[in-house]
């Protein structure tokens, strides 16, 4: 089997199994017995394709050197004329260098986005491209040249991609995810219930009013909530997507982690307004706790508040980290850490309630509830669509990485929400 088969047949593999791995997620369940071994044998026969690989590459090396070395010396057969047949294999020429060098690609692609250089483009200068080995000249065997023992040792080609990281995203977690097929959810909230149930006693006698029922009174409100979309975009051209299969995942992995950033950012801080939604922090009726003495007495009685005016029994504290350090290294008179300090194991909490930190809320701010009180209603979890039907990007073979998800948002109770203010005036 040649080096294109082997590679075609571990491509299939993979994507073989990807498709089972994707199944799995888009149905949100785990995998199934069969499907478990299935992917097994995927993986373990793509492993068996790659050894094959990095062997027939090593062997593919091994001849390019022995061309490489040999080049300029007349064997004495007559038929070289002191050069390798190209049939066989050759180094590659200087040309080849210059248009194949990082630097003079990362130029052309500045210069030339749709594969061409315009006519009226002007004052063009491609960098300096260094060469390896521009004429024949000895070198030692110290293995930085293609023509020294450097040959032999093959690039160990890893695969890793290392982001610039992403702030951890938590608030999902915490609250209640619904489906929904419509544009917009509906729901209906109480209002105000005034309790007048009392004690009663048997009649006296007809018409005297005597062992009459209290009547007791409830108000409610319908809330819609429509359905939002976030989206957005990137322009790349077909032949970065074609060339460099890997650059397709990065992206939509980083198009979609911006989508979910923006989504806890509007959980929290949505402000209702256009296409926002209406956050937990905005949300009208969601308790207020000032500062008061000191962080932990301000805490204690927001808990009081959830428990005694929201009627609901808090889930979670959505701290900002450096809020979460500051209580964290809180101490009492003698020095030791309320928290444990440094050596403290454990679930992270705060009167008991567990704490949860995130970047998105405002720092000096916490808020403390039942959680499962706000809800998000997804009516298209997170897409990736690829188009060239913008503008002109058909033209200039550019296309639109398109990323979006639409859901809405909504808070049954606001009242089992406290905001509270962690700094002193």
């Amino acid at each position: 089997m040649t080096l294109n088969e082997l590679k075609e047949k571990l491509k299939a593999e993979l994507l073989a199994a990807k498709a089972i791995a994707d199944a799995a997620v888009e149905e949100d369940r785990d995998f199934t017995a069969e499907e478990r071994q299935k992917l097994r044998g995927h993986i373990e026969e793509a492993g068996k394709l790659k050894a094959k690989i990095k062997e027939l590459e090593g062997d593919e090396s091994l001849r390019q050197t022995v061309l490489a070395l040999g080049e300029g010396l007349d064997f004495g057969d007559g038929k070289t004329g002191g050069r390798a047949p190209a049939s066989v294999g050759r180094g590659q020429t200087t040309g080849e260098q210059f248009v194949n060098a990082p630097a003079f690609k990362a130029w052309l692609q500045q210069v030339a986005p749709a594969g061409q250089i315009p006519e009226s483009a002007r004052g063009l200068h491609s960098p300096p491209i260094e060469f390896k080995s521009l004429i024949g000249r000895k070198a030692p065997l110290t293995g930085a040249s293609d023509t020294s023992a450097g040959a032999f040792v093959a690039t160990d080609v890893t695969g890793i991609y290392e982001p610039l990281g992403r702030r951890p995203l938590t608030l999902r977690d915490l609250i209640s995810i619904r489906q929904t097929s419509s544009d917009l959810v509906e729901f209906v909230r109480q209002t105000a219930q005034v309790t007048q149930a009392a004690p009663v006693g048997e009649a006296v006698a007809t018409g005297d009013g005597s062992g009459a029922k209290p009547e007791g009174s409830m108000a409610f409100e319908k809330v819609q909530v429509p359905v939002r979309t976030i989206a957005v975009w990137l322009p790349a051209t077909k032949r970065a997507l074609s060339d460099v299969a890997q650059l397709r995942g990065i992206i939509d992995q980083e198009l979609r982690d911006d989508l979910e950033e923006v989504l806890e950012d509007e959980i929290l801080n949505g402000g209702g307004t256009g296409e926002h939604f209406t956050g937990i922090l905005n949300t009208p009726g969601v308790l207020i706790q000032a500062y008061t003495t000191d962080l932990l007495t301000t805490t204690r009685k927001a808990l009081t508040a959830v428990r005694t005016l929201g009627r609901a029994r808090p889930t979670a504290w959505v701290l900002h980290p450096a809020d979460w350090e500051t209580i964290d290294l809180l101490k009492d008179a003698q020095g030791q850490y309320y928290f444990g300090g440094p050596l403290h194991e454990g679930t992270r909490t705060l009167w008991g309630v567990p704490v949860v930190e995130s970047e998105a809320v405002p720092e000096g701010t916490a808020l403390v509830g039942d959680f499962r009180r706000a809800v998000l209603w997804d009516r298209e979890r997170a897409t990736i669509q690829v188009s060239d039907s913008h503008a002109d990007f058909f033209i200039r073979n550019l296309v639109a990485i398109l990323a979006e998800l639409r859901a809405a948002f909504g808070v049954l109770r606001p009242a089992a929400f406290v905001k509270v203010d962690l700094t002193a005036t």
